[in-house]
């Protein structure tokens, strides 16, 4: 039987989703004390990484058993397990074809910029004050819908099979309390790219290159040529999208 976790979390303590050697991370968490619960050592996939840092108010992983289980009551008992900055909001039995990562259709991630020096929500955006202009900084998001290549914003030497990805919607948002939001949506990102496109679109605002050179930029496949990698602590994945009725989500 194949279930699917849909969760949430705070990413700040953890080395990004993926277990890895002498470092945290979410889905070793989740396994340790699913393993406890099912009596069991459970393996979780998850629907993508995460870098370092980076959080996620939606997430949805998967896990086989042979046996079946209340979802609810599991779902209470996992969260009574795991730290605060990690909560599960429910696990749903799915048809056992069905897979968090190869069968998600789009996500969606949202990256913040508090415009203003706060004492708050410090690991949840990037402080950045400097006066942006967001009318060319969407002026330039519109080119990415325009490309499938995105090498420029990848992580150099990463091995990956191809460096295409379809975008469908990317803008930015002025929104209540000095913040800047940018929306992203694609079928799938590599490694570092939204964080590498904010850090580009950022130079534009700046008026430190233009649309023009954002052009030239995406058609260079050139990481060097790009902006800089912005700060983890200000990207979210908030959204991940399946066939309809897959999870019977409404």
């Amino acid at each position: 039987m194949r279930y699917f976790i849909e969760l949430a979390f705070h990413g700040q303590a953890y080395h990004g989703w993926q277990i890895q050697d002498n470092a945290s991370s979410v889905q070793a968490t989740i396994e340790d004390k699913l393993a406890v619960l099912l009596k069991s050592p459970t393996s979780i996939t998850g629907c993508g990484r995460t870098d370092t840092g980076v959080h996620a108010s939606q997430y949805f992983a998967h896990f086989d058993i042979d046996f079946e289980i209340e979802t609810s009551q599991i779902s209470y008992q996992l969260n009574a397990l795991l730290p605060a900055d990690i909560v599960i909001q429910r696990i749903i039995l799915v048809t056992p074809t069905l897979h968090a990562r190869f069968d998600a259709i789009a996500r969606t991630y949202n990256y913040i910029i508090a415009t203003k020096p706060t004492p708050f929500e410090r690991d949840l955006c990037w402080i950045y004050t400097p006066q942006l202009n967001v009318n060319a900084m969407n002026e330039a998001a519109k080119l990415l819908l325009e490309y499938t290549n995105f090498e420029c914003f990848s992580k150099v030497k990463t091995q990956v099979k191809t460096f295409d990805c379809n975008i469908s919607h990317a803008l930015w948002l002025q929104k209540p309390g000095d913040k800047l939001v940018f929306e992203i949506t694609a079928n799938r990102f590599l490694r570092n790219m939204v964080r590498a496109i904010v850090g580009t679109l950022v130079d534009v605002g700046l008026g430190k290159i233009n649309t023009s050179d954002f052009r030239a930029i995406l058609e260079s496949k050139n990481r060097s040529k790009a902006g800089q990698s912005v700060p983890p602590q200000g990207l979210f994945l908030t959204q991940i999208n399946y066939p309809e009725a897959a999870l019977n989500q409404n």
